[in-house]
């Protein structure tokens, strides 16, 4: 197929069979009728009426494919006069009213909508007498640079999705570490850190319990949090780890199960970092904050083993 007949060809296929029309008010030809034509092909196929015996002429801002006119029982019609850019039609005495035809025509240029349909309603007498259509151009490139563009997308979130894929597909617990390089001879190692914490008095929450882990790649701290009775429940939306200074490990995951409870057992926050053996001498400071209100906990004095 000659290169110019592909780009007909997808054009024909992005904008369909047919290009929806929408009438306007305005037309520069007294009492005629406007219709503009969607490069798009929104709305409903535009209704024309004409009548028996009666003369209907369409005027087209654009030149016609003369020969590839199509209407529907064509032999019910005693005038199909197709210009350059007009097509006069006058239906015979043989169509009676409520009587209905498909009218398709093509344009000449490569430019979309490439076709406009019309449905020709049979009246006894009020045929619109002048019609003019006008096309909202739009170039095939435009087509196919958003095909190339949608291409690219598709592109993307395949490959997000393979990634994706691929890190789900990693077992978990200990071969999962290992697949990942994530553990060293030494394994992981972890210290109670309960009395050494830091305290900083927060809105009602205290830390009850803290354990700190440490893999060849990440780091971990699981913290027991309870909430003084009558405050609202708790749940650590966010967390930061750093160092005296101010340099942040890059936090991974907060984990939390449930929203913490006033005046109950507490719960259990663990928070994992990224940070090779050399980024973990420490000491560090934890802070926690919720998602939607003003209460924090920041735990000092933090080390990893």
């Amino acid at each position: 197929m000659p290169p110019s007949s592909r780009v007909v060809l997808l054009g024909l296929l992005l904008v369909g069979n047919a290009v929806a029309a929408q009438p306007e008010a305005s037309s520069s030809v007294p009492g005629a009728r406007r219709i503009e034509l969607s490069p798009e092909g929104t709305g409903g196929v535009s209704e024309v009426v004409v009548s028996p015996g009666l003369s209907t002429m369409l005027l087209f801002d654009s030149e016609l494919q003369r020969e590839s006119i199509v209407l529907e029982d064509r032999q019910r019609f005693s005038l199909v006069d197709v210009g350059q850019a007009t097509l006069r039609i006058v239906p015979s005495a043989s169509t009676t009213p409520g009587d209905r035809f498909k009218l398709m025509v093509r344009f000449r240029s490569g430019s979309a909508p490439s076709t406009a349909v019309f449905l020709l309603k049979v009246h006894p007498a009020k045929a619109e007498a002048t019609i003019e259509v006008y096309r909202n151009q739009r170039t095939i490139e435009t087509y196919q640079q958003e095909v190339r563009d949608a291409r690219a997308e598709v592109l993307r979130c395949k490959g997000e999705l393979a990634r994706m894929v691929s890190e789900h597909e990693v077992p978990g617990g200990l071969t999962g570490l290992l697949i990942q390089d994530g553990l060293d001879p030494g394994g992981v190692v972890g210290q109670v850190l309960t009395k050494d914490i830091a305290k900083t008095p927060a809105s009602g929450l205290w830390a009850t319990s803290f354990n700190s882990y440490r893999s060849s790649k990440l780091v971990a701290v699981d913290v027991g949090i309870e909430v003084k009775s009558g405050a609202l429940p708790w749940r650590a939306e966010g967390a930061t780890i750093k160092d005296r200074s101010g340099q942040e490990l890059k936090v991974l995951n907060v984990w939390q199960a449930t929203p913490i409870l006033p005046g109950g057992l507490g719960g259990r926050v663990i928070v994992e970092a990224e940070a090779p053996a050399a980024a973990v001498q420490g000491p560090f400071s934890l802070k926690l904050w919720e998602a939607d209100g003003p209460r924090s906990i920041t735990l000092g004095n933090v080390t990893f083993p």
